[in-house]
């Protein structure tokens, strides 16, 4: 999964039982007094699960099964009482290598299903309700791209012991993005920024920065204080739209001023609409010469069993033929998954003329895309449920899908979609939501194991493993999108969506908490750390606001090394902090 992974692995195969006695990032006030409070912390310090490596091997499981801290509530499987009670202590090398299997395989299903089935389906959710590309590219396209990191934010919100992994992981990937992703797009292709949407990106991600951190400086934050937070993307949505109405008025007025077809300025060219649009339009056009170049010359009707096969492969042959072998492995690899993904996600494609319409599949998903809605919810709380004691929800939810399905089936062909086809996409949006949160909720409980284990603290566990994981495929789609000749394109994305990231993630983790808890949120500082995390994202954000206009708004090769120069030196000081060789005296 990139050089990324393999360094974090050798991070955390690094640390030979290193005791960690940092505290909790997060705890939640019960009550609103103060002795509540107090009582609360003496409480969490006398109950920590890192402990237990304090401990003999064989006072381990029983010290895990009564101490409150090693309950996982989130997620299927409670992996402190796997690595300590149900495997013996010599395997464990065994159980921290498969761990790290399973976590590569989570990020997998993490970004499979956010790049195939939630973003696809949150554009055709977009184009149904006609929003513009400036609109769409703001909320829903930023709601798809940062899906992973949002829900691993929210799960590791969800319990005090593991709210370091959000906090480390939105800072860690913050840094990463703006540092390695934008340095390397600057060294592949070297292009002049757009000035005020690059100022305007990050200025406003400067002020979500300095927020997070006023929050944490104060330990604490409120329901008012958290729906502010919230409103601060409201208004940076609100920016973009004015800007881009801005610049197409301004557009207008060039194009009528001149009755020949005039040259756009650089400084617009990819401010807000234009040169975001143009990779749409290209791969469209493309896409419809290429079907059009393989389509029969004679009409040819597939059978309903032809057509499950069919969109049951997720391998086109010819381009099977085109790719390297690496990418053939690869495809193999991820195969099963994405069998399994396309038997229970529909994907609506408003580009193509059916609208990727495909009878007997969808009338599948109506049986599966419940079940595993109720089964994969909140970690299958639900999948044991009863009505009234009796009757399993599950076997309910069944019933009234096959009733769903015939009916479906019945009143509907295989050559022309529904009306009502546009709430698949509404659908394989609930479901590939649900899926994408289970998945993230298991990363955060099996990063929570790792910790214990190796005794980090979650906030490396998050600016490393977590953010890197969360963020490789960001890396990997923008350098190709620069590669291909989109440079501003691949910018513009680097500091669009983390400011999205940064303000859901941390925002709707304390909103359901205070929804849950009745109560507000407060923090507690894991250390330095912390604040190297926090300093460091606003130190490059300062200097990157100050060298790109020094620098005529050109990112060339320099600006790319000095960025990726940036990042290897906060590294390095955030590896010597946590393995206390950096502290404060």
């Amino acid at each position: 999964m990139s050089p990324a992974v393999y360094l974090s692995l050798l991070v955390v195969l690094s640390c030979h039982q290193r005791i960690c006695s940092g505290s909790h990032v997060l705890r939640f006030q019960a009550g609103w007094s103060s002795d509540t409070t107090l009582t609360m912390m003496y409480q969490s310090n006398e109950d920590k699960c890192d402990l237990v490596m304090n401990l003999n091997s064989s006072e381990r499981c029983a010290f895990v099964k009564n101490t409150s801290d090693c309950d996982m509530e989130d997620g299927f499987i409670n992996y402190i009482k796997v690595a300590f009670c149900l495997l013996p202590t010599n395997l464990t090398p065994l159980v921290i290598t498969l761990c790290i299997i399973w976590l590569l395989f989570l990020f997998l299903i993490l970004g499979l299903t956010a790049s195939k089935f939630f973003c696809p389906n949150l554009s055709a959710i977009s184009t149904s309700l006609h929003l513009t590309h400036n609109v769409a590219g703001v909320t829903f396209l930023a709601l798809g791209n940062g899906a992973p990191d949002i829900f691993s934010a929210i799960a590791a919100f969800s319990n005090p012991h593991t709210a370091g992994l959000a906090v480390g992981a939105l800072f860690g990937a913050g840094i990463f993005v703006t540092t390695v992703v934008a340095g390397s797009v600057a060294l592949v292709k070297p292009f002049p920024v757009a000035s005020r949407p690059f100022l305007r990106d990050v200025t406003f991600y400067m002020v979500a920065v300095f927020w997070t951190f006023l929050m944490l400086y104060r330990g604490t934050t409120t329901l008012k204080e958290t729906l502010g937070y919230l409103a601060l993307y409201v208004v940076y949505v609100l920016t973009v739209i004015i800007s881009a109405y801005i610049y197409n008025r301004q557009k207008h007025s060039m194009n009528s001023s001149d009755h020949t077809v005039a040259r756009i300025p650089a400084e617009f060219s990819s401010s807000d609409s234009s040169d975001d649009d143009v990779p749409c339009v290209l791969d469209g056009s493309i896409q419809q010469e290429y079907e059009s170049e393989y389509r029969p010359l004679l009409p040819y009707t597939e059978s309903t069993a032809q057509i499950l096969l069919s969109a049951l492969n997720p391998v086109d042959s010819r381009k099977w033929r085109r790719k390297s072998w690496r990418w053939r492995t690869l495809k193999v690899l991820k195969t099963p998954l994405e069998v399994l993904l396309l038997l229970c996600i529909p994907v609506v494609d408003p580009d193509k003329e059916d609208k990727n319409w495909r009878r007997p599949l969808n009338c599948l998903h109506l049986i599966t895309s419940p079940l595993v809605c109720v089964l994969a919810f909140q970690s299958g709380i639900y999948g044991s449920y009863m009505i009234k004691g009796q009757f399993p929800l599950w076997l309910l939810i069944l019933l009234l899908g096959l009733f769903l399905s015939a009916i479906v089936f019945c009143t509907t062909t295989n050559d022309c979609p529904p009306r009502y086809h546009s709430l698949f996409a509404l659908l394989g949006f609930v479901v590939s939501a649900v899926l994408i949160s289970a998945a993230a909720s298991e990363v955060v409980s099996l990063l929570h194991m790792l910790g214990v284990v190796l005794s980090l603290s979650n906030t490396v566990l998050g600016l490393t493993l977590l953010a890197w994981g969360n963020s490789i495929g960001d890396c990997f789609s923008d350098i190709t999108i620069a590669r291909q000749g989109y440079p501003r394109m691949a910018i513009s994305a680097c500091f669009g969506g983390i400011i999205f990231n940064m303000l859901f993630g941390v925002g709707l983790g304390c909103l359901f908490q205070i929804y849950k808890t009745h109560s507000y949120v407060q923090f507690e500082i894991e250390g330095l750390l912390t604040w190297i995390l926090a300093g460091s994202l606003g130190l490059s954000l300062v200097l990157s606001f100050i060298i790109v206009p020094l620098c005529q708004f050109h990112l060339g090769r320099p600006y790319g090394i000095f960025l990726l120069f940036f990042y290897a030196v906060f590294l390095v000081i955030a590896l010597l902090t946590e393995f206390g060789e950096i502290h404060m005296v």
